[in-house]
């Protein structure tokens, strides 16, 4: 899908405290030095539209974007870097999962792994949590470009054991972009209408 404008429209530092909703929702989680930012960017087709840093943990806050007018990304803040604060580590729960618990224009997440490293102990931790309150996922598994082929095969079959889709990502080829835009077209389709008025989500 070609993005014609992308704009960033508001943050959040605190839990319940985002931008009123107005179109359907999708979020982009994984850890603090996956590559994130980058891989939202090459998404998007726009360079500088989430930041990237040589600092990895340092966005605590999530981020909203529109585009086109039709469609919010949410970049939620890394997790998982050892030399965060302990106060900011220990911050991240709950904002992210007020948000994910109860926005109720949320249309899925897609959570980003490094290939190399595969799910590891604090994504599961995520997937448990967004399958108890009923919201797709699919994962990422970015940096492809830096593995052989068959280490690509052999890394992208211990991912897929978690029986979640899986698409293989490099926001240096672009390779995986068309895959993710037809997740995202799914999860939103029968979703624009209705997204202002929609009721917030109850966990279960």
């Amino acid at each position: 899908m070609k993005v014609t404008t992308a704009t960033f429209i508001g943050a959040a530092t605190e839990p319940g405290r985002f931008p009123a909703p107005s179109h359907p929702e999708v979020a982009f989680a994984g850890r603090s030095n996956v590559g994130k930012s980058s891989a939202i960017n090459r998404i998007v087709g726009r360079r500088g539209l989430a930041r990237t840093s040589s600092t990895p943990g340092r966005t605590q806050q999530l981020n909203f974007f529109g585009i086109d007018d039709r469609l919010v990304l949410v970049d939620l803040p890394g997790f998982g870097y050892a030399k965060v604060s302990k106060t900011a580590r220990e911050a991240w729960r709950p904002l992210v999962e007020s948000y994910l618990g109860a926005r109720g224009v949320l249309a899925g997440v897609v959570l980003i792994v490094d290939v190399r490293r595969g799910l590891e102990e604090e994504e599961h931790q995520l997937l448990d949590f967004l399958a108890t309150i009923g919201v797709p996922v699919l994962v990422l598994a970015t940096k492809i470009d830096k593995l052989k082929r068959g280490e690509q095969t052999k890394a992208l079959r211990a991912i897929a054991a978690s029986a979640l889709p899986v698409v293989p990502f490099s926001a240096v080829t672009g390779d995986g972009v068309a895959m993710v835009w037809k997740t995202i077209a799914e999860w939103t389709r029968g979703r624009t209408a209705r997204a202002a008025g929609a009721p917030a989500r109850r966990a279960r």
